[in-house]
């Protein structure tokens, strides 16, 4: 990228690098970890033009948060009353049929985070 004179990158992190959870602090540590090194490197590498930015999911259904739903009681129903859109999110919220995926907006300045929880985030 540097080379080429530009370049995008998009870092994975998670919502729990916003919030933390009882049940969840290693894994927010990490999380957090990523937001840190997306900023270290939007700043280290804006001369080059190569923007750096981060996706923070929400509450997806995945293996993980399903066992987690059978671990922690009421989790289905806080997360699912807490947001906005009513429901876990889908893989199918980060594959571009719905308008409102991430990733067209993250290419156009470096630095952000973006969340994507169905409105999680908004709620405080």
């Amino acid at each position: 990228m540097t080379k080429a004179g530009r370049g995008k990158i998009i870092n994975i992190g998670s919502m729990m690098s916003i919030f933390g959870a009882s049940f969840a602090g290693p894994y927010a540590a990490s999380k957090g970890g990523i937001v840190q090194l997306t900023k270290a490197m939007a700043s280290a590498w804006a001369r080059d033009h190569i923007q750096v930015n981060a996706v923070l999911p929400g509450w997806i259904d995945t293996e993980l948060t399903q066992a987690a739903r059978r671990q922690i009681p009421g989790l289905h129903e806080r997360v699912v009353a807490r947001t906005p859109d009513g429901r876990w999110g889908t893989g199918e919220d980060f594959a571009g049929s719905r308008s409102s995926w991430p990733a067209r907006r993250l290419t156009s300045s470096p630095g952000r985070r973006i969340p994507v929880d169905g409105g999680y985030s908004v709620q405080g």
